[in-house]
């Protein structure tokens, strides 16, 4: 969108994300909550913990807890993912550690704020969505600035259009090129565009590696100069410079993990491609021949119940296409044609470990508890949103000088 009038700030204090959980609880930084309230069954096999963490991913942060607590990697269980930039509370679980060795673990910027016994573990998706209190910076005068959000706030009326954030494309931005070639069958532009795409590579080493090897081919001499901290495509190297071009083979030295975020991200391209078109028409909420859902009891998309459109139906659903995908909209079947797939494609042929199902994802989702308030030279909001929304994406729609322009 044109004419932001907002800047992010940079401490992870200035982005606070709290995770909403099954039981609709927002967990509070340094707050202690009881296995009742979160309404997790009793037991003793598991250890559920709320993890606060500071500068530290997700996966990272519950890598080293397991490893203090002399476990595996695949002992933890978390219900979403939280970014490194950014102050997160979260729901975790580890199997057979006891909550004591928890609480007393001194790891930097990790703390445990409580831990108990259950018999279930915390899984991926056991959440409601996530609270967040955001410090941004305005470009223009504070009060102007705040007229922009409250005039966008008013404009949009407790929905915004749902599309994925830019991180699931990549910081190269090719990731949807890499999916299209994977699903395609063309493997070997899906492996040379993972190693030598430099159009968008910011780290000058880097980018002088990946435009070398495009311009020579040698990938036995590519591992005497390929960085270090490029630990998956020196992976891909060393395959093809042991074993020959077998491009597929060589793909799959990579996590699947990994390789599902390729197919993924042309799914996430074609569903906010739809969402571009059904906002360009005003077509914002369900109508007939839709697919739809209810809110549930916190007021968020309740995804158990999506149907045809029926009078009442208050979310508007697209499809996260698949290849078990059952009704593609004409928006869909456009943006299908677009790219030159059919639903038949996300059976990944060439393969198949890659193949992806398709699900459901509000076009047009609702935000909560939505304040704004100018202190000085700073901007606070607070709001939350579903599970699997974009915060930046929000914020993007209420620094809109051009959506309120028009």
């Amino acid at each position: 969108m044109e004419g932001n009038i907002l800047i992010l700030k940079s401490s992870p204090e200035d982005f606070i994300v709290k995770e909403i959980t099954r039981s609709y609880t927002v967990l509070e930084q340094g707050a202690s909550y009881s296995r009742e309230e979160l309404k997790y069954p009793e037991g003793n096999e598991f250890t559920i913990f709320a993890m606060q963490k500071r500068g530290w991913n997700t996966l990272q942060a519950l890598g080293a807890i397991a490893s203090a607590s002399g476990k595996g990697k695949k002992s933890v269980g978390f219900a979403g993912t939280k970014d490194r930039r950014a102050v997160s509370v979260q729901l975790c679980s580890i199997r057979g550690v006891e909550p004591d060795k928890l609480l007393s673990l001194q790891i930097p910027d990790i703390k445990i704020n409580f831990a108990w016994r259950s018999a279930e573990q915390v899984r991926l998706g056991d959440l409601e969505g996530n609270s967040f209190e955001i410090k941004a910076k305005p470009t223009i005068e504070a009060e102007k600035a705040m007229d922009v959000i409250k005039a966008n706030s008013s404009r949009l009326g407790g929905t915004f259009p749902n599309y994925y954030g830019t991180q699931r494309f990549g910081n190269r931005k090719n990731n949807v090129e890499i999916g299209l070639s994977i699903l395609r069958g063309d493997l070997e532009r899906a492996a040379m565009l993972f190693l030598a795409d430099s159009s968008n590579e910011g780290i000058l080493e880097s980018k002088e590696a990946r435009e070398r090897l495009a311009a020579e081919m040698d990938f036995g001499n590519a591992m005497n100069y390929f960085p270090r901290h490029l630990k998956y495509e020196r992976k891909i190297i060393s395959y093809i410079a042991k074993y020959g071009p077998n491009y597929r083979e060589a793909l799959r030295t990579l996590p699947r993990q990994l390789l599902m975020m390729f197919v993924h991200s042309v799914e996430s391209e074609i569903f906010n491609k739809v969402v571009r078109s059904l906002e360009m028409e005003g077509h914002t909420k369900p109508e007939k021949g839709d697919l739809s859902c209810g809110l549930d009891g916190y007021g968020f998309p309740d995804y158990s119940k999506i149907s045809k459109y029926e009078k009442g139906s208050a979310v508007l659903v697209s499809n996260v296409i698949g290849y078990e995908t059952e009704h593609i909209s004409e928006y869909e079947n456009a943006a299908l044609e677009d790219y030159g797939l059919t639903k038949e494609s996300f059976k990944c042929k060439s393969m198949p470990e890659l193949r992806a199902k398709g699900s459901y994802r509000a076009a047009f989702a609702p935000y909560k508890s939505f304040t704004a308030e100018s202190r000085g030279e700073e901007i606070k909001m607070k709001f939350s949103l579903p599970s699997g929304s974009y915060a930046t994406v929000f914020i993007s729609e209420l620094q809109s000088q051009s959506a309120i322009a028009d």
